[in-house]
């Protein structure tokens, strides 16, 4: 039976997971969000598609067996919730909520209500991310002690002084928007050790005033130049992990880093071996040793649109999880365990020290 999608949030993310849905032959039935035009907008493109204005409406349809959560952060501990009371699967946009405590009234809630939830942890679906874990559960690298994972826009604040910048509604800045996938990413390629020692510097220095920010292009809407930007547009962080294992993270909104400058990416080094590779510009390199001679190789990887390949792959195993009834591939103790460690880097922040972490 063809699985039957609604999705809450009619914007930019809404009609990414809208696309990537129909490509793996998932129907789209029902669209909500605030605004009733975008809701409208976003339906008009998938035949049979409702549009409404209300949440409730949404999750009395019958049809529906899952529904995406693609809202602003705050609310999605509130949405995902309802979902699930309502019968309903979920595919909940990272981050899972804005603090560890609300992650855990989603999780308790799936379990009474028995449905699944998935975390769109999207760049683990990329073809790059893919081959590097498989490397790294071959063994190929022998054991990691350590990964750099770097993303620095040089202007790419996304909607400034709205919602995004706005920490009652996201929880927090680039931490939360980029810092989360990269996290999650080492994470799920080394097992997902245990976090035992955390420290974090956030800055906030690109958006204020807003009027007097530069840019070439924005994620989301034109600035709103008499908003709100309340979060840090840069976070540095170093986490030890019971493994061994020790994480570099350095993400920025925006930085005065020169155009073309290769920087962007994730350096894992293992004692047999290391390798890097970049998400979006689907590349990876190993470095080696062949009969005393120190090489770098670079495997063939798919031929394609990586981010588009990325989101169809993440559909395809939501789809599975559908239909099977297993643990999605991104699970809620994932996502829980990334906003555990984000919490604390936050803390760290505020306190102006490393934290020890239970």
């Amino acid at each position: 039976m063809t699985v039957q999608l609604g999705i809450i949030g009619g914007g930019g993310i809404a009609m990414l997971h809208a696309k990537a849905a129909a490509k793996v032959g998932i129907r789209l039935a029902g669209v909500c969000d605030v605004h009733e035009e975008r809701a409208q907008a976003l339906a008009a493109k998938y035949p049979g598609a409702q549009a409404t204005t209300s949440l409730d409406e949404l999750l009395a349809m019958p049809e529906l067996g899952a529904v995406v959560v693609a809202t602003p952060n705050v609310f999605h501990k509130d949405m995902a919730i309802a979902a699930l009371r309502a019968g309903k699967d979920v595919l909940l946009e990272k981050p899972m909520a804005m603090n560890v405590a609300q992650c855990d009234e989603i999780i308790q809630t799936m379990r009474l209500t028995g449905r699944l939830v998935q975390l769109g942890f999207v760049c683990r679906c990329a073809p790059a991310s893919q081959a590097a874990r498989d490397l790294v559960a071959a063994g190929s690298l022998g054991r990691i002690y350590h990964a750099r994972a770097t993303l620095c826009r040089r202007r790419g604040i996304p909607g400034l002084g709205k919602w995004f910048t706005t920490k009652s509604q996201s929880g927090g800045g680039v931490l939360m928007d980029l810092g989360v996938h990269l996290i999650d990413l080492v994470l799920h390629i080394t097992g997902f050790p245990k976090a035992t020692r955390a420290g974090a510097v956030c800055t906030s220095t690109f958006g204020s005033p807003i009027d007097r920010y530069t840019y070439t292009e924005m994620w989301s809407d034109p600035p709103n130049r008499h908003g709100v930007f309340d979060v840090e547009d840069a976070a540095m962080a170093f986490i030890r992990f019971d493994t061994g294992l020790t994480m570099e993270l350095n993400v920025t909104w925006a930085a005065n880093v020169p155009e073309g400058v290769q920087s962007d990416g994730i350096v894992l080094l293992g004692e047999q071996g290391g390798c890097y590779f970049d998400l979006w510009r689907n590349e990876l390199i190993i470095t080696t040793e062949h009969d005393g001679e120190l090489v770098d190789e670079r495997p063939p990887l798919p031929q394609c649109d990586p981010w588009e390949a990325a989101w169809q792959r993440q559909y395809e195993l939501f789809s599975h999880a559908l239909t099977h009834r297993s643990v999605p591939h991104a699970s809620a103790q994932n996502g829980r365990s990334v906003q555990a460690l984000i919490d604390v880097l936050y803390r760290s922040a505020e306190q102006g020290h490393e934290l020890e972490i239970a």
